[in-house]
């Protein structure tokens, strides 16, 4: 079973989203499960407080590696990664999540105020990850993203194993544009392509459209999967 375990100031977050629809119920059925640690339940005084003021001078507070530690050393890790949510992290790729998946789990960190104290990360080889090029108030949305991101990808978790199939940067492409009932809406009709009964037509109407749409909306994923994309696509058939 993949183990999620978060450490956070602020437990009653969680679990959030990750309690709702298809996750709640693969947590339910025993396909994941996520335990919540109070950071704050390590400190050394009275208040609870696990920050202090930063070394050199400047804004705001900078959390303690030691309380932070002592949280950490509390978990059995299992040969699980310990990752920080941090913006200055590695970015978050659905590759990324797919090998999170294959493992028994991962420990995720939720830093706030102005950072953590740097000595934690080599002490405790931990990993920095981000979810974007923007900054939080915390890492506890960001954490649940991450999360969230890997328990989909469990077996039984989404029910239908085909449910993850051609998804945005699957073979390094966005996906295809999806339509549904009603046949017409507001003058706009479902393309008669998706509706000829031709699965070949289809395939390769739908593989165009994730071509166009990468490459008009991202540049920069088009230009890495020119370059080393997947050997099955064809290049006589790329959009111009």
């Amino acid at each position: 079973m993949f183990n999620a375990t978060v450490l956070t100031l602020y437990p009653e977050l969680f679990p959030g989203p990750l309690a709702a629809s298809v996750l709640g119920r693969g947590a339910a059925e025993g396909h994941w499960a996520l335990d919540i640690v109070n950071i704050r339940d390590f400190s050394d005084n009275k208040y609870g407080s696990v920050d202090d003021t930063p070394a050199g001078g400047g804004a705001g507070l900078v959390m303690r590696a030691d309380i932070l530690a002592g949280a950490i050393d509390s978990i059995s890790r299992e040969d699980r990664p310990v990752l920080c949510l941090s913006p200055r992290g590695a970015p978050l790729t659905q590759s990324r999540a797919r090998t999170l998946t294959g493992g028994p789990g991962l420990i995720a960190i939720c830093g706030r105020f102005e950072g953590i104290d740097e000595r934690i990360f080599s002490s405790r080889d931990i990993e920095e990850v981000s979810i974007g090029d923007f900054v939080l108030a915390g890492g506890e949305i960001a954490a649940m993203v991450l999360i969230e991101a890997c328990v989909r990808l469990l077996p039984g978790v989404l029910g239908s194993a085909s449910s993850l199939s051609e998804e945005s940067f699957d073979g390094g492409l966005l996906e295809y544009p999806q339509y549904t009932r009603p046949r017409e809406f507001e003058g706009r009709a479902i393309p008669d392509v998706l509706l000829s009964g031709d699965h070949q037509r289809i395939a390769d109407w739908r593989d165009e459209r994730r071509k166009e749409i990468t490459r008009t909306r991202r540049p920069d994923l088009w230009e890495r999967f020119l370059s080393d994309g997947p050997i099955r696509r064809d290049k006589n058939k790329e959009p111009k």
